[in-house]
């Protein structure tokens, strides 16, 4: 929710708790998995808003459990309404990781970039499919639905690997559809298997 400031001529103006404004954060869109595939938020589609209603949007991760061992958590992108994913994007990745025992690092992911690429995006590493593991984090889009710009979109994550060392992951990705049509549908799915569990919630965040 975003922080609302006042000032004392702010506030005599206020003749009613009604008139106070509750922030810029609105929630449109709950999905939840139940070994599902993907999971997909089409405009125009169950009561999905993904047009220029809002200027950006934020997508959270909650719990995303996969079917599969260690794979990779991603996203896709269509100007279609969801006929084809497939908008080419370049991407930057890194995280830090450690473990029980002790051991860290901080990396920049090689493996997980794209480059004028119409694959999926990688949102996180490795994700576990033991009973404790899963991801969570959030993305933003902004301006989805310019027919001027790209796409540009943020993302952290925070990842348990599974395995017997405890490994977590703190991932940041960053990067931009290279498309000036309205991108109306987003896409997300493990890299192999079902989305075993979780939820993916849809905000708008309003101008300020």
């Amino acid at each position: 929710m975003a922080l609302v400031k006042y000032n004392d001529n702010s506030i005599s103006a206020i003749t009613s708790t009604a008139s106070m404004p509750s922030g810029a954060l609105t929630h449109i869109k709950t999905l939840t998995a139940s070994s599902s595939a993907t999971l997909s938020f089409v405009d125009g589609s169950s009561d999905v808003v993904l047009d220029s209603t809002y200027p950006i949007y934020k997508f959270e991760f909650i719990n995303c459990h996969p079917a599969n061992n260690t794979v990779k958590f991603q996203f896709n992108m269509s100007t279609d309404s969801g006929s084809n994913y497939n908008v080419t994007k370049t991407t930057t990745t890194f995280y830090a990781i450690h473990d029980d025992l002790g051991s860290s690092n901080l990396a920049y992911d090689t493996g997980s970039d794209l480059a004028q690429d119409t694959g999926d995006a990688v949102l996180n590493t490795v994700t576990g499919n033991a009973s404790s593991s899963s991801c969570s984090g959030s993305m933003m889009i902004f301006n989805p639905s310019s027919s001027t710009f790209v796409k540009h979109f943020i993302s952290q994550t925070h990842t348990t690997r599974g395995d017997s060392d405890g490994t977590i992951y703190n991932w940041f990705g960053a990067g931009y559809g290279n498309t000036t049509s309205p991108v109306d549908a987003i896409r997300f799915n493990f890299a192999s298997g079902n989305i075993d569990s979780g939820t993916i919630k849809l905000y708008g965040i309003k101008d300020s």
